[in-house]
């Protein structure tokens, strides 16, 4: 015989009620109800428990829970429209742990349904990273089931697992757990054939704190403040991170699917003869084409996964544990250096370059496409590693000195090496930064005219101030009157740099202006120019502002002392800001005097060591005494 149905605004009020977390109230209105607090109140299919859940409040929830009619306690199994259960939602929070105890003493049932995600209460615990509630449930699970009756917990139909999403939610700590105390997990693939060594190795932002560590103790000893607990916790997640990559390299053999270096994709020294027919005659000795009896993996192992995303780290660990590890390659064929120098992985790739044997090897390689490493250069990827905010004439700069020493790195025929395509690294190397070109070419020009324009300006004060000296000349002579004061020199000196400077300037934003923009310019001149323009504007602004601190000196030299002050703070106010503006511009800048001076040393370097080497030299003595 069907109940009847409560008025609405009893489903109203009560809705608002636990909104409101007003819980007497709660408590008070479910008695109204035949279901008690297993009353749905929401469109999706939620009870009063599934709403109180989300209060974290274990008091409140076992209340309700003691509240549960006799007679309703085989509806505690309710799904809401997702199949979440109480279960599921309590799961979500380490706070509900007594709660949780609660719910599978009235209900033992709840611990093995799943919802729609075929997730039950203890996976939906691994993917929010509850630590807690894990351990409580995993608990309970090894309680009540044996061991061949686990794995539905521990694995979903998609084959992924607690680790897998673990790691896949960055709750590092939570993984390492599960991996010390489930080790068969750790090999286990996804329907995508990844590892959990795999899905940490696509995580680099797990390793983003190592550098706050040392920074971390000293303030940790000094300072105890509330901001500092989100950097602490930082650091910490770093630590179960690096823990975890370590506990995973050490069990992981998925390291191992993958091909080997042949000889089909070395380059070679007639590699820019005539087309790909060359590569097509090379095989493995027993006439087949290279790669053709190798089976492919459809995953990158977790070392080149590792390069590519940049988890530092990882690529460290795992080369220092399986040494030969570092050759091998992709189901492109692709190795290490390749996608570090595509991804721009450059500290991956300054890691590999100390490695001096496997290094001899692995620029002969070239990938299924015939590209060598220097090809590579022109293939950057479209989401590289971090967003370069530098201006695009620079950008462009810092491609052409990565293209330069791999081209250093490589043998000298690499540089003419042809790939499928029949394109040489150079070709491929202008084509890809096409765009980027135009894009610097058109910055350049446009700053170089707006600098020209404030160059001229400054020049034209400069020059205006040179014929209205301060303290006015004597009519009679022309002769300035306090020519015979010490800061009329300065100031003198101070305007004829300004003009000079200034004037110096426009030529070389002119000069800018004017160049053909090839693109071998945007290696050294342009940029060089740029910083010498730069160079001298400042250089003229701050001897402008000298020029009139002198001034206000010579004309009110009798004032008091805090006058002073307050006139030099003024004069020398803008060429601070001006300074501070262009700074982050100026440091990129400095970076193209840095290289050439790296270039000069490495020409001279070996002419000075040989010079330092022969005078350093001990006096021959003789073996033996003539009588």
């Amino acid at each position: 015989m069907a109940l009847p149905q409560l008025p609405a605004n009893f489903d109203r009020e009560l809705s608002k009620a636990v909104m409101n977390e007003e819980k007497e109230k709660v408590i008070e209105l479910c008695r109204q109800f035949p279901e008690g607090p297993l009353h749905v109140i929401s469109i999706h299919d939620d009870t009063v428990l599934h709403m109180a859940t989300y209060t974290e409040e274990a008091d409140f929830v076992v209340d309700l829970l003691k509240k549960i009619p006799q007679d309703q306690l085989r509806k505690m199994a309710h799904k809401n429209k997702v199949g979440n259960t109480i279960l599921h939602e309590a799961a979500s929070s380490n706070k509900l742990v007594r709660a949780a105890e609660e719910m599978l003493l009235k209900a033992p049932d709840l611990l093995e349904i799943s919802n729609e995600f075929q997730e039950t209460a203890l996976f939906r615990a691994a993917r929010y990273g509850k630590i807690e509630m894990f351990k409580f449930l995993d608990g309970e699970v090894n309680k009540k089931f044996s061991a061949e009756h686990r794995d539905t917990f521990y694995r979903k139909n998609d084959k992924s697992t607690i680790l897998h999403v673990s790691i896949l939610a960055a709750h590092f700590d939570l993984a390492l757990y599960i991996a010390e105390n489930y080790p068969f997990l750790i090999g286990e693939q996804d329907d995508k054939g990844m590892t959990a060594l795999h899905h940490l190795s696509c995580n680099a932002s797990a390793f983003k704190s190592r550098r706050r560590k040392c920074l971390k103790r000293f303030i940790n000893s000094c300072l105890r403040l509330p901001l500092w607990e989100a950097v602490q916790k930082d650091v910490t997640r770093y630590d179960s991170a690096l823990k975890l990559a370590r506990l995973l390299i050490e069990m992981d053999t998925s390291w191992k699917d993958t091909d080997q270096l042949v000889d089909g994709r070395e380059g070679g020294e007639d590699s820019s003869s005539s087309d790909t027919d060359l590569h097509e005659k090379e095989g493995n000795g027993n006439g087949e084409k290279p790669n053709e009896s190798i089976k492919k993996p459809k995953v990158p192992t977790p070392l080149l996964l590792a390069t590519e995303y940049g988890c530092v780290e990882i690529v460290k660990e795992i080369i220092e544990r399986y040494p030969q590890a570092v050759e091998h390659v992709d189901d492109k064929g692709r190795t290490i250096l390749h996608i570090a120098i595509k991804y721009r992985q450059i500290e991956i790739f300054n890691m590999v370059e100390g490695i001096k044997i496997s290094m001899k090897r692995l620029v002969r390689k070239c990938d299924d496409d015939y590209n060598s490493i220097l090809h590579m250069v022109g293939f950057k990827a479209k989401h590289c590693k971090t967003d370069d905010m530098r201006s695009p004439a620079l950008q462009l700069q810092g491609e052409w000195h990565l293209f330069e020493r791999i081209q250093n790195i490589c043998s000298a025929h690499f540089f003419r090496h042809i790939n499928k395509k029949g394109k040489t690294a150079e070709e491929i190397f202008e084509k890809k930064n096409k765009d980027l070109r135009k894009n610097a070419e058109e910055w350049l020009k446009r700053t170089s005219e707006n600098s020209s324009i404030v160059a001229v300006l400054i020049a034209t004060v400069a020059f205006a101030a040179a014929y209205t000296v301060p303290g006015g000349s004597n009519q009679n002579t022309g002769v300035p009157i306090l020519l015979n004061q010490t800061f009329f020199v300065v100031f003198t000196i101070t305007d004829v740099l300004s003009l000079t400077f200034a004037l110096t300037s426009v030529i070389i934003f002119l000069s800018i202006l004017t160049s053909p923009f090839r693109l071998i310019d945007f290696k050294q001149s342009l940029p060089q120019k740029l910083m010498l323009g730069f160079t001298c504007l400042i250089f003229s602004v701050s001897m402008m502002m000298l020029a009139f601190a002198a001034t206000i000196i010579l004309v009110i030299h009798n004032k008091g002392q805090w006058t002073k002050i307050a006139l030099y703070t003024a004069a020398f106010l803008p060429v601070c800001v001006f300074a501070f503006s262009y700074l982050p511009l100026y440091s990129s800048l400095l970076r193209t005097f840095k290289y050439s001076i790296n270039k000069i040393v490495t020409v001279f370097s070996p002419f000075f060591n040989s010079f330092f080497k022969s005078r350093e030299s001990p006096i021959p003595i003789p073996s033996t005494l003539e009588p």
